[in-house]
């Protein structure tokens, strides 16, 4: 039996990582990463202990997927920082044509996927979704377009579709999840018995924020972790890459013309379904970083489907917007609000780091992490 494979099935409670997509946003989450790394380093006195060190599943959609991989391979959080700081500027340049005009992503992609595929190449290198270098379970979460459904991409070796899939190279699985439609062409894989798909970002399902859907990889039967449930047996932290208040005058919206719809659509169902993703993970969970869903249902503090929590469950995610930001303690970033919400200004990466570094000492507690999810206690300890 390998290793993780073993890992996979022992007793105990099990603990999942979720990432959440956001483009080059997702240099806010690698704040809440560190702090979360800095706090179980000291807990376990093992100041070289890496994320896949405690998280027996980690996942990730999009820009998520790409910090998801890397935290399975081993890395640390200083190790991801890294990549961010480096590759958000070479992989976010404007498409040209010969004639060296910008095509608007009319018929293609507004980006180059190449600047993307050549730094994923260069930090996944030949490491496929099989590899014994993953030291941890990984779903990686896509969405396959020409047949409409949700791929996520996981590692368990008893998965059904493990043996087709053990061999596909992380680098295409992780650029799959990151092609976000008019950002980055699709990514075209080989799904065996001489076929493909054409995958696109992992955002376009519900599941930009993957953390429901992780929860479900690792407790339906359908699934080979079939991991027991229950507040002491399960926790699952998922991290944000920022959220907003979505808000248009009544003129505007009424007077709106059709490619108005065309263009903000797609946000508003995203939106749709990452709040639908918090409300149903706050009701089936005793949550200490619960927020308000809407005014009628509030935090739902006293719900619990099924009568009992089903799980421990953690969100960290920050307010782009000027008040937030001003009580954070950074009024400095306030007025660039709206600039730092974009997905592919990477020039605001460092000031992203920033903002979730200073979030993170505020929001992520040590006694967050209660000790019954010690990697070493089993179920009833």
């Amino acid at each position: 039996m390998s290793a993780l494979l073993s890992r996979l099935q022992s007793t105990g409670p099990k603990r999942i990582l979720a990432l959440d997509g956001g483009g080059i946003r997702g240099a806010l989450t690698i704040g809440f990463l560190k702090r979360i790394e800095t706090i179980l380093r000291g807990r376990y006195d093992r100041p070289e202990l890496v994320l896949a060190d405690y998280f027996d599943l980690i996942g990730g959609t999009s820009t998520g997927a790409i910090i998801a991989a890397a935290l399975a391979i081993g890395m640390s959080a200083d190790e991801v920082r890294a990549i961010y700081l480096d590759f958000g500027g070479e992989v976010f340049n404007d498409r040209t044509d010969d004639l060296g005009i910008r095509r608007f992503g009319l018929l293609r992609g507004r980006y180059s996927a190449e600047p993307l595929r050549r730094k994923l190449g260069e930090y996944f290198e030949d490491k496929t979704l099989g590899d014994e270098s993953v030291k941890t379970g990984l779903c990686i979460v896509t969405k396959r377009a020409d047949t409409n459904s949700t791929w996520p991409f996981h590692n368990h070796p008893l998965g059904k579709y493990f043996a087709a899939n053990q061999g596909l190279l992380l680098r295409r699985i992780v650029r799959a999840s990151t092609a976000a439609p008019t950002y980055f062409d699709p990514e075209q894989i080989d799904i065996g018995e001489g076929l493909s798909g054409a995958f696109v970002d992992g955002g376009v399902s519900l599941h930009n924020n993957p953390s429901l859907l992780l929860f479900l990889v690792a407790t339906l039967r359908g699934f080979p972790f079939q991991w027991p449930v229950g507040e002491r047996n399960l926790l699952l932290v998922s991290v944000g890459t920022g959220f907003w208040d979505q808000a248009a005058s009544f003129q505007d919206v009424m007077g709106a013309k059709l490619w108005n719809w065309a263009s903000s659509v797609p946000a508003m169902l995203m939106d749709d379904a990452n709040w639908l993703n918090q409300l149903m993970l706050q009701y089936l969970s005793n949550s200490p970083t619960r927020l308000p869903i809407d005014e009628e249902v509030g935090e739902l503090e006293t719900d619990f489907l099924g009568g009992a929590p089903l799980l421990t469950y953690l969100r960290y995610n920050i307010r782009l917007e000027a008040k937030a930001l001003t009580e954070l303690g950074l009024p400095a970033y306030a007025e660039r609000a709206e600039s730092l919400r974009e997905m592919s200004r990477a020039e605001n990466r460092s000031d992203l780091d920033t903002l979730g570094s200073v979030a993170a000492l505020k929001m992520v507690k040590e006694e967050h992490f209660v000790d019954f999810f010690d990697p070493h206690r089993r179920v009833g300890a």
